[in-house]
């Protein structure tokens, strides 16, 4: 098991709230559904573009509207993101469906492999097993998605990510295989 730290003492629900605000006023307004165009991330690394769309230059990707959740953090190997489940999130049965966790795992383990991309290099999802641990409440507290790199190879990286309150209570934990590849050329 890894010992990376998930948490810190000095993290609260509501100091995690502003983080998230201060983050969403930056967003970049357009249409649901923009996505950064190629020519706006041509010559960018990975983390030069994740950088971007955090400080608001470029969109976020459109499943963060539809979920309800944003990047608030970024560095090397490293993303975190930021959701409250709401009612819209619920399963037939009550509870926060599981499909809004393994989303938000997704983005940031999946991110977290973005920040190691040089440029002209991608990556794709080709494996993610998450793992639910505990329910979280529609607009409880703030949850985070924390993911971590563990390998970035040439062809293959491998990331694990939990997400986690502000107490660092475990809600949920993933491990992902990416395939990395070359992108193709822009004309």
């Amino acid at each position: 098991m890894s010992t990376m730290i998930y948490h810190s003492p000095l993290d609260s629900a509501e100091a995690w709230r502003l983080q998230e605000a201060e983050v969403r006023a930056r967003r970049t307004a357009g249409p649901m559904g923009e996505v950064a165009r190629r020519e706006q991330v041509a010559g960018l690394t990975g983390l030069q573009v994740m950088q971007a769309a955090l400080r608001g230059e470029l969109p976020f990707a459109p499943i963060s509207q539809t979920m309800d959740f944003c990047l608030v953090d970024v560095a090397p190997g490293r993303a975190v993101f930021q959701g409250t489940p709401q009612a819209k999130h619920l399963n037939p049965m009550g509870t926060v469906h599981g499909g809004w966790y393994a989303t938000l795992l997704d983005s940031a383990v999946g991110c977290a492999v973005h920040t190691m991309m040089p440029v002209g290099r991608g990556y794709t999802t080709a494996e993610l097993s998450v793992n639910l641990v505990r329910g979280a409440q529609p607009g409880g507290e703030p949850l985070r998605a924390i993911g971590h790199v563990i390998h970035c190879g040439r062809q293959l990286a491998t990331a694990e990510g939990r997400i986690v309150d502000a107490s660092g209570k475990v809600y949920a934990h993933a491990t992902t295989t990416c395939l990395v590849f070359e992108l193709p050329k822009t004309a």
